[in-house]
């Protein structure tokens, strides 16, 4: 075989190792919802060689190991003839190179622009080579299960969510998706993971009326507060009832006796548990045409309640109104001291100090929880505690909670 002929083969291998090289890119890095979402009939066939992902590497690799080991020994024959005995030294840099930037990074490259659209336009070319190298992924198909048998790996389930939201940032610092639509997406994501427990108004917060009470007891109670909702119990808050909604006790007010029954106006509420998931509770709610449900613990007591207006804001944020108290939860002393509302969530909290804290660890949510927790009982002011590189102070303690506490940040440095 003349020399001319060999350099011809050469650069046919090389082209060849950059088209098995773009593939293998294009493949691995092609979104599965992109391809569902295209107006194309390859994009199934390119989902279909997906779905055999093993077969489909398995016939990358094989071809692409073919050309390279065929290209370096036609090469030290090509270069050996031309230089004698130096010609493997020689073969073996300018193959190299040549691989380097036109076998793999110069395909690789352009693959990873557009993988979707590259993997569709390649789909006749992996189905052929699978076919032709159907022998040879089969006896590999062997081997890795063989192998597979005799080291056995722990297999980790993926979370899609998880997947979905690191699509979502990467979306947001890309510039395709602004700061509120990126927050509003994770938050639907994320929201059925969300228990009744998460978002409830817990039973010290809940504002309730007894069955019994006078019309002017309520009347004052309404004014006296911005609810347009007021629970109704029976003997204990155990045992809520019902619920009376500000315009049907007004209507009453006016249109009735002094003396007249408030069990009239009693509408009824739904049930439910601390850990029902609150996307199910709002499907009662709506279902029902009701804004409130209670929550019951374990014991058949009243946990809190629930409403709406709670699910829909773990979707678009706080909604307040004209009659609603601005809680701030952190107050700023100084760069690495605050004061903290212990009503704050306490994975909030330590998210916005960076500490690393795994919350499925525990069954508090409050900040007051977590206190309580780490120092086994109730505390009082000024007792202290360290939790990693933050120093708590207890500011504001009763015999019941803690309602406020001083935080130092500290480097790592000052922590050891």
């Amino acid at each position: 075989m003349s020399n001319q002929s060999l350099s011809l083969i050469l650069i046919v291998l090389v082209l060849f190792s950059g088209l098995f090289s773009a593939i293998e890119t294009a493949y691995s890095s092609a979104s599965r919802i992109r391809l569902k979402a295209m107006d194309d009939p390859r994009a199934e066939g390119v989902l279909d060689v997906l779905e055999d992902f093993e077969r489909f590497i398995s016939t990358v690799l094989v071809g692409n190991n073919i050309v390279n080991i065929l290209s370096a020994t036609l090469a030290t024959i090509l270069f050996t003839r031309l230089y004698g005995d130096t010609g493997a030294i020689i073969s073996t840099a300018v193959m190299t190179i040549a691989v380097l930037l036109f076998g793999e990074i110069a395909p690789k490259t352009i693959a990873k622009q557009s993988p979707e659209k590259f993997a569709i336009s390649t789909l006749p070319v992996v189905r052929f080579f699978q076919f032709i190298l159907r022998p040879f992924t089969l006896v590999f198909g062997g081997w890795q299960w063989l192998v597979t048998k005799l080291v056995r790996v722990e297999d980790v389930d993926s979370d899609i969510s998880d997947e979905l939201i690191t699509m979502v940032d990467e979306a947001e610092k890309e510039g395709d998706l602004k700061a509120h639509e990126s927050d509003l997406i994770s938050a639907a994501i994320e929201f059925n993971d969300l228990d009744v427990k998460d978002v409830l108004t817990p039973r010290v917060n809940v504002l309730a009326v007894n069955i019994t009470s006078s019309i002017k007891q309520l009347e004052k109670t309404f004014r006296m507060n911005s609810f347009s909702r007021l629970p109704v119990y029976e003997n204990s808050i155990d045992n809520i009832v019902g619920v009376i909604h500000e315009k049907d006790f007004y209507n009453l007010l006016y249109t009735e006796k002094e003396r007249a029954y408030i069990r009239r106006i009693i509408k009824p509420v739904i049930y439910t548990n601390e850990n029902v998931k609150i996307s199910s509770v709002l499907k009662q709610l709506q279902k029902a045409k009701l804004h409130l449900a209670v929550v019951l613990d374990e014991y058949g007591g009243t946990a809190g309640i629930i409403t709406m207006e709670d699910i829909i804001e773990e979707l678009v944020g706080e909604i307040y109104d004209e009659h609603d108290t601005v809680t701030e939860f952190y107050e700023r002393i100084d760069d690495h001291t605050y004061l903290v509302n212990c009503s704050a969530e306490v994975d909030d909290m330590m998210e916005r100090f960076g500490v690393d804290y795994d919350e499925d660890e525990y069954d508090f949510i409050t900040v007051s929880g977590w206190v309580i927790h780490e120092m086994d009982r109730i505390p009082q002011n000024q007792d202290t505690f360290d939790y990693k590189n933050l120093h708590v102070t207890v500011t504001k303690a009763d015999k019941r909670k803690v309602n406020e506490i001083k935080v130092e940040i500290r480097d790592s440095e000052t922590e050891d």
